[in-house]
């Protein structure tokens, strides 16, 4: 019995015998799975891609978000130091109008 000699399985039914050459639908078979991992491959490589995208897209934001709150710091601390600056130059003021 040769290794390469085709397998056959046959079943018997009332109506007719049918024949089922095992090589040939394991072969389909496995050209449909290489072209599945081939397929998976390429699409586990886009992934990646995007993956390596959205990861530098959400680090851009997160940089802007920062700059943005580092900007929005500096307005309020502005704000501050420029109301107590009036609130300090409005009480000399009012204690100079009291003197005289």
């Amino acid at each position: 019995m040769s290794v390469r000699q085709t397998t056959r399985l046959t079943v018997q039914d009332d109506r007719s015998i049918i024949t089922v050459d095992m090589e040939k639908q394991n072969s389909e078979l496995y050209k449909e799975n290489y072209q599945m991992m081939h397929e998976n491959e390429e699409l586990r490589r886009k992934a990646e891609k995007l993956n390596q995208e959205n990861q530098a897209l959400l680090s851009e934001l997160n940089q802007k978000l920062l700059e943005a709150s580092g900007m929005q710091k500096s307005k309020i601390q502005l704000k501050i130091s420029s109301d107590s600056e009036t609130s300090h130059k409005k009480g000399n003021k009012s204690r100079f109008q009291k003197h005289n």
